[in-house]
C-alpha cells in the first residue's frame, strides 16, 4: 500500500473514531453479551445500526443477508457474526466499479449542494487533486447566489494554482459558466470544474438554473464528458440522505462527495446513500487539509469503520 494511501487510510480510521464509538462498540458488546443468536440478538443490531444511520433499507437487507448465512452455516455463536456483518455491509455497499471516467477526458463536472455542507472547499480541494495529478483545470465560479462564495474559491483557486472565471455576487450562473466554457477551450483545459448554487428550500429556481446551465453546456460545449457531484455533510445524517433525494429530483447526479465524516458519529450514512440511492460515494472528506479529500473504497471504509488492519499491497 502506498505511503499516501497509508496515511490516508490513518486518517480515515482516525476520522470515523466517533461512528466508531457508536457503532462498533455497540455491536462489540451485543457479541460479547449474547451467548445465542436469537431475536433479541438481531433486533439489538438492527437498533445499533440504525442509530448509526445506516438507514432502515439497507439495515434490513444486512440483517437479512445475516441471517441467511447463519442459518446456511448453522452458527451457533454470536461473536463468529461479526465477521458476517463486515461482510454484508460491504455487500450492501456495492455499487458496482465506481467510474472517474471525468479524470480520463475532456470534461465539464458540476457540484452542486446547499449552502453550508462545505461544498465551495470540496470544489478547491478537488481542484487541488486534479492539478497535482498534472490535469490543467479551470474553475468556475457560478454560485453567485452566496455572498463571499466567489472570494472563497479565488482562495482556493489561487491555492491550488488554478485559473478560475468569475466570482461576482448577483451575476447570472449561466453566464458565469458561458464565459468559463470559452475559457476552457481556450486554455485547453482537461477538467472545467463549477462550483455551482443548490438552494434546495427553492427547487424551481435551482431547476430553472440548472437547465440553462446543461442548455449551455450541451450547446458550447458537446464534446465534454458531463460528471453531477452532489455534496452532502456527513455530520447531518439521514438529513443528508434527504437532500440526495432532493436533488437526484433536478438534476442528473453521477455521484457524491461526503464532507465532515470525521466530525460524526453518524458514519453509516455512506452505507445508506449507496444502498438506497445506487448512487456511489466518490469522494470523502475527512479533515481541513486539501489532501484530506480523498476517493471512496466502500471495502477500505468498512475496515477503517471496523478498523480492521489493511493488508499490506
Amino acid at each position: 500500500m502506498s505511503e499516501e494511501k497509508k496515511g490516508f487510510f490513518r486518517r480515515l480510521v482516525e476520522g470515523l473514531s466517533k461512528t466508531r464509538d457508536s457503532i462498533v462498540s455497540g455491536i462489540d458488546a451485543v457479541f460479547s453479551g449474547f451467548s445465542s443468536i436469537d431475536e433479541d440478538f438481531y433486533e439489538e443490531i438492527e437498533e445499533i445500526l440504525i442509530m448509526g444511520d445506516l438507514g432502515v433499507k439497507a439495515t434490513e437487507e444486512i440483517l437479512e443477508s445475516m441471517k441467511r448465512e447463519v442459518k446456511e452455516n448453522k452458527i451457533k455463536d454470536p461473536a463468529a457474526c461479526k465477521e458476517l456483518l463486515i461482510h454484508s455491509i460491504k455487500e450492501q455497499m456495492d455499487v458496482g466499479e465506481t467510474a472517474y471516467r471525468f479524470e480520463e477526458e475532456t470534461s465539464v463536472v458540476l457540484v452542486i449542494g446547499v449552502n453550508g455542507v462545505g461544498k465551495t472547499t470540496s470544489v478547491g480541494k478537488l481542484a487541488g487533486k486534479l492539478k497535482s495529478q498534472g490535469k490543467k483545470v479551470v474553475l468556475a465560479a457560478a454560485d453567485t447566489f452566496r455572498a463571499a462564495a466567489g472570494e472563497q474559491l479565488g482562495e482556493w483557486a489561487s491555492r491550488a494554482g488554478v485559473d478560475m472565471i468569475g466570482g461576482q455576487e448577483g451575476a447570472d450562473p449561466a453566464a458565469v459558466i458561458y464565459d468559463a466554457v470559452a475559457a476552457a477551450k481556450a486554455r485547453k483545459a482537461d477538467v472545467l470544474l463549477c462550483d455551482t448554487a443548490g438552494r434546495l428550500h427553492n427547487k424551481k429556481n435551482l431547476m430553472e438554473e440548472l437547465k440553462k446551465i446543461n442548455r449551455i453546456l450541451e450547446r458550447e460545449y458537446p464534446e465534454a464528458f458531463r460528471e453531477t457531484l452532489v455534496v452532502l455533510d456527513g455530520t447531518t445524517g439521514q438529513n443528508a440522505l434527504s437532500q440526495a433525494h432532493q436533488f437526484s429530483e433536478v438534476a442528473e447526479i453521477t455521484g457524491i462527495i461526503l464532507t465532515k465524516m470525521d466530525g460524526t458519529a453518524k458514519g453509516g450514512i455512506a452505507v445508506a446513500i449507496q444502498s438506497e440511492l445506487g448512487l456511489p460515494v466518490k469522494y470523502i472528506g475527512v479533515g481541513e487539509a486539501i489532501d484530506d479529500l480523498q476517493k471512496f473504497d466502500s471495502q477500505e471504509f468498512v475496515n477503517a469503520l471496523f478498523d480492521v488492519k489493511q493488508e499490506e499491497e
